[in-house]
């Protein structure tokens, strides 16, 4: 049997998403949140998954009896406040976002029970995947510089894919693998610009504050990957883009999916890659086929940045 992969994902959230086929209009329900869509992809690369998270009020109910058809084995914390919530209209192929509802923040009682189940899976688990919060607000930065310090002191091995200050606190407690986009990293002001050379800058900056390898995606570019003593770009025929969302979630869950296997550095980033490239040919988020992926993984090329 594989090693499992364990991951926190503190507030997943409800989507209800209207949908038009044909003259059959239909409304779809199903969880959602970065750690969802990438345990949904981790699944789908036949990885053990273990995700740890809160769930609350009427919401958090029926979020609890969908997150169980996922596949995964599934350990929630009840939380003081309702789970978080969006409505997306998808009738004319676009995204319009109707309503939505983040959740309210974890509270202290609600962040020490879920820290603690958390820390037990991820110590029994190969591989621990820290995915964010639907918003900055809901989980505390604090809590990834403590994981992320006490998985790695418990042998573990730490993938990350965060943004701000829960970025920021996750290099603090130190990481093994942080994968980020180059939007994020603009918005964080760690680049000035979306240029090679101020991405490349920006991974450094990373790997000097607590990343040991960094991966940065870029949209429809090349992606960057700073590991041992290795700079590349990673290129590979581009694929007709049906929808972009969650594939830099599927990114990080391919890098995690093949360090759960015992997979070196570099079938990790080519598997990462291969899979976020694919999420896009699809509609649904942390979706795609195993074999599909396994065949764009030799399609990825890494070439050397001098």
């Amino acid at each position: 049997m594989e090693a499992p992969v364990m991951v926190f994902a503190p507030a997943p959230v409800l989507t209800v998403t209207i949908e038009q086929q044909a003259d059959v209009l239909e409304l779809h329900l199903h969880p959602g949140g970065q750690g969802v869509w990438q345990a949904r992809m981790l699944v789908s690369l036949g990885v053990d998954v273990t995700m740890c998270a809160t769930v609350g009020g009427e919401v958090g109910g029926l979020l609890t009896k969908l997150l169980a058809e996922e596949n995964v084995t599934l350990r929630t914390v009840a939380r003081d406040r309702g789970s978080g919530w969006y409505v997306h209209d998808r009738r004319d192929g676009q995204r319009e976002q109707i309503a939505d509802d983040p959740g309210a923040p974890l509270v202290r009682h609600d962040l020490d029970e879920l820290y603690n189940v958390t820390l037990a899976e991820g110590l029994r688990a190969s591989v621990c995947l820290l995915s964010g919060p639907a918003h900055p607000s809901v989980a505390d930065p604090e809590v990834y510089r403590r994981l992320a310090a006490d998985l790695r002191a418990g042998g573990g091995r730490v993938v990350a894919d965060l943004s701000g200050d829960h970025l920021t606190a996750v290099l603090a407690g130190g990481v093994d693998f942080v994968k980020v986009s180059h939007e994020e990293l603009l918005a964080d002001g760690r680049a000035a610009d979306d240029s090679r050379a101020q991405l490349v800058a920006a991974a450094d900056q990373l790997r000097a504050e607590g990343a040991t390898s960094v991966l940065i995606s870029r949209a429809d570019q090349p992606a960057l990957a700073l590991f041992e003593d290795r700079l590349v770009e990673l290129h590979m025929p581009p694929l007709q883009v049906v929808d972009h969302r969650g594939a830099g979630d599927s990114m990080t869950a391919g890098v995690a999916a093949a360090l759960a296997r015992g997979g070196n550095l570099t079938e990790a980033i080519r598997t990462g890659v291969a899979a976020g490239a694919l999420n896009v040919t699809r509609h649904g988020l942390g979706t795609g086929r195993a074999d599909a992926i396994k065949a764009l993984i030799d399609q990825v090329r890494l070439q050397p940045i001098n």
